[in-house]
């Protein structure tokens, strides 16, 4: 298991950032390798996000310094949603079969954690969000049928879209952890435009299908001291409260998206307009 840890950035300092130094703390360019678990644990609200790729053998997720515990869940929740090819999860030696698109919420306490791929030539994909959690909850498989599904944008603005909420308070119990999935419809390339900001949670990006050779401009910072970097295939982003965080693509995408702080409100947003933008 491999594990990146990122300190928080003051705002203030961000705005000299260059390139290389904004990439370097706020996009993690390598989620999925093969056979492995990858981990970045962020400073802020010490969530944790990654991803694990069995091919062979079964992956178990274990506690890496950065947590402090002797299992990784001790004191955390976890979710699970898969983007690759047929797999398994098990949770203290129950089985949860996970096609793509579905999630998995395990809760805080369970101890022996292990991902497994179907077939080692498409191998599963599942990528990993973690808080800090102050009660146990129970596991539950949640399939994309299952979760709270949503419509938002127009085709003229070019920001149609489905949002899929997994881990919310009207699907699924957690402590602080909500996550879920959005896919842009064709000819739609923009997400949360108008900006928003809450300074209440911290959030993570995970963009995936996305062709190889297209890109997405995520735009972050201050509203008046906005940010962009270039973000390819399975690539994310740890996006700080204070930060807007809205992306447009070279065509359409899907992301998911988590967030962890001091509440699970998803309308609890501070808008920001267009024309206030910098």
């Amino acid at each position: 298991m491999k594990v990146d840890v990122r300190h928080a950035s003051h705002p203030e300092a961000v705005r000299a950032y260059d390139t290389d130094t904004l990439r370097r703390h706020f996009l993690v360019d390598t989620v999925f390798e093969g056979g492995e678990i990858r981990l970045t644990y962020s400073h802020y609200d010490r969530m944790v996000i990654g991803g694990a790729m069995p091919l062979g053998a079964a992956l178990t997720l274990t506690a890496p310094k950065a947590i402090g515990q002797e299992t990784f869940l001790a004191e955390r929740e976890l979710g699970a949603l898969n983007i690759g090819g047929a797999g398994r999860v098990l949770v203290d030696g129950k089985a949860y079969d996970s096609a793509k698109y579905d999630c998995l919420y395990i809760g805080k306490g369970a101890v022996d954690i292990r991902f497994e791929s179907a077939d080692a030539g498409n191998p599963a994909k599942f990528y990993l969000v973690s808080t800090p959690a102050h009660q146990p909850h129970p596991t539950v498989l949640l399939t994309r049928e299952q979760a709270r599904h949503l419509t938002f944008g127009e085709a003229a603005t070019a920001n149609r879209r489905s949002i899929f909420q997994f881990i919310h308070p009207e699907v699924c119990q957690s402590c602080q952890l909500t996550m879920g999935l959005t896919v842009l419809e064709p000819g739609s390339i923009w997400n949360t435009m108008p900006s928003h900001i809450h300074d209440r949670r911290m959030e993570a990006y995970l963009y995936f299908d996305l062709d190889a050779d297209q890109r997405i401009f995520h735009f972050m910072g201050e509203p008046q001291e906005t940010r962009h970097m270039l973000v390819a295939n399975e690539q994310a982003i740890i996006s700080p409260p204070w930060s807007i965080h809205s992306g447009a693509g070279t065509k359409n995408y899907s992301f998911i998206w988590a967030m962890a702080g001091d509440n699970k409100s998803f309308t609890d947003m501070d808008q920001i307009a267009i024309a206030d933008l910098r």
